[in-house]
């Protein structure tokens, strides 16, 4: 079908069927990218914002459309593990045995870096993060645009992740040049990164690719704990104190689950009477102490289940909706129930909203 990119200025949205990308769209979207532009395309975690990775120019607008710091490195892309090796110094074992088991997926590899990948990607590190992305839309832009691919998360630097082409679109209209629109991403949080450059494997970001998983493959894998120093080199993405956050200050309620909601239902309760329209983020389980308010109350609160607590995929693929939901609906505070289960899935979506509350924990 036929298509062309708009005036300057304006970002062009093209829908794609998500199964089976239309060919002319996505060779558009190649064209653009080879030619330096920006394009935002769906993975199976989120929405990434794709540059050429070997154009220095382009990373640099790419920063600049998302505010991104330049010490926030970002993930590189490509289509098969037989494209890695250029971007890499030397491909470990380790590479070759997890991508043969999680490739393509949401896990993406630190490696030590060939000279050929620009510093603006690295953050001037001697690593590179690399993934291989699931999702039929990344795939065949990948292998139309024939180049890596430097594709952090489609969004304004620090709030929440997109999971819809109309995120990307509220974020980053007249920044960018094209949004591949594929329907709703499937994991909704971001990928594992696991760091193969040190002595120990080591995940410096959890995600989909649960820990346990990777000790199946690979026994010695350890979990980083800490947060990087504001203004170091980031040694992979989404590691500050603050991140994924919504407009609205939320606070996350951690600890016993009846406890804690009660205390969240407390705040939330006393907020209202402060005058304050407020959100809450809940599991569907909540639902009988939530009601409990009362209906007069409850109809000044916007509340969004994001589903049962033990359905971990389904919480994890609505999180980031839910809070950009709650902003469009003007909330001036987020109150969310912690989904820790110290394993699994449960990981990564309790350090999104830690990182989403930046120190509002309250236990």
């Amino acid at each position: 079908m036929p298509f062309s990119l708009t005036m300057a200025g304006m970002t062009d949205v093209l829908r794609v069927e998500p199964t089976r990308p239309d060919r002319d769209a996505i060779a558009t979207a190649a064209s653009c990218l080879r030619g330096g532009g920006l394009v935002a395309f769906p993975t199976e975690t989120v929405y990434g914002l794709g540059a050429h990775a070997l154009d220095r120019a382009a990373v640099q607008r790419l920063f600049t459309a998302k505010g991104r710091p330049a010490n926030d490195p970002v993930i590189v892309h490509i289509d098969s593990i037989d494209r890695l090796a250029p971007l890499v110094a030397a491909v470990p074992d380790a590479a070759h045995t997890l991508a043969a088991q999680f490739w393509p997926g949401p896990l993406t590899l630190v490696m030590k870096r060939s000279p050929q990948v620009p510093d603006d990607v690295t953050a001037g590190l001697e690593t590179v993060a690399v993934r291989v992305p699931a999702h039929p839309v990344a795939a065949a832009l990948l292998v139309a645009a024939g180049i890596p691919i430097a594709a952090p998360s489609a969004n304004l630097f620090s709030r929440p992740s997109p999971t819809q082409a109309a995120h990307v679109l509220e974020d980053l209209h007249g920044r960018i040049d094209l949004i591949l629109d594929g329907g709703p991403t499937l994991v909704g949080i971001e990928s594992t990164v696991l760091d193969l450059s040190r002595e120990q494997p080591t995940i410096l970001r959890p995600g989909a690719t649960t820990i346990e998983m990777l000790r199946d493959v690979i026994p010695d894998v350890i979990m980083r704990s800490g947060d990087q120093p504001e203004g170091a080199a980031m040694p992979s993405p989404g590691l500050l104190p603050k991140h994924y956050s919504p407009r609205a200050p939320l606070t996350l309620y951690e600890g016993e689950p009846t406890t804690a909601l009660q205390r969240l239902v407390s705040d939330a309760t006393d907020a209202l009477k402060r005058g304050q329209l407020v959100g809450i983020i809940a599991a569907e389980e909540d639902w009988h102490t939530i009601e409990a308010i009362g209906p007069a109350t409850l109809q000044l609160i916007e509340v969004r289940y994001l589903g049962s607590e033990h359905d971990l995929p389904a919480i994890a693929s609505r999180l980031y909706t839910a809070m950009r939901d709650l902003d469009t609906a003007g909330v001036a505070q987020i109150f969310a129930r912690s989904f820790s289960t110290d394993e699994g899935l449960g990981v990564a979506i309790q350090d999104r909203l830690r990182r989403a509350a930046a120190g509002r924990v309250v236990h």
